[in-house]
């Protein structure tokens, strides 16, 4: 798995609810895990029908070591947009520096 593949999964995990945000501690750095926060609260993946999944992931390198990248999230027959950067620390771990869903950041729809 790739390391945007893997970040999808994570975010989705915490967007759905079925993870803590405090989980993503350690996997980003500044406003992404702000956002995260942000987000969390009104889990916008959280379904009482179909579990959500990630059903595409691609990756959109910017420069050695950032990387955006954009997911749709399926939900039964509902498909959202997801957005995340990616960057590479001086320890070669990768971290959401930022996330988006629907072009937002508060996780609402966008209009």
């Amino acid at each position: 798995m790739t390391p945007h593949e893997l970040f999808a999964e994570r975010l989705l995990a915490v967007l759905s609810g079925r993870r803590p945000v405090h989980w993503m501690l350690n996997h980003s750095i500044g406003e992404g895990y702000q956002q995260l926060v942000e987000l969390a609260p009104v889990a916008p993946f959280r379904t009482a029908g179909a579990r959500p999944v990630v059903r595409t992931c691609r990756a959109h390198p910017l420069v050695p070591g950032i990387v955006e990248a954009s997911a749709c999230i399926a939900t039964g027959d509902r498909v959202r947009a997801m957005a995340f950067r990616l960057e590479q620390g001086p320890d070669l771990r990768w971290r959401c520096a930022a996330v988006e869903l629907d072009g937002r950041h508060d996780g609402r729809p966008g209009a």
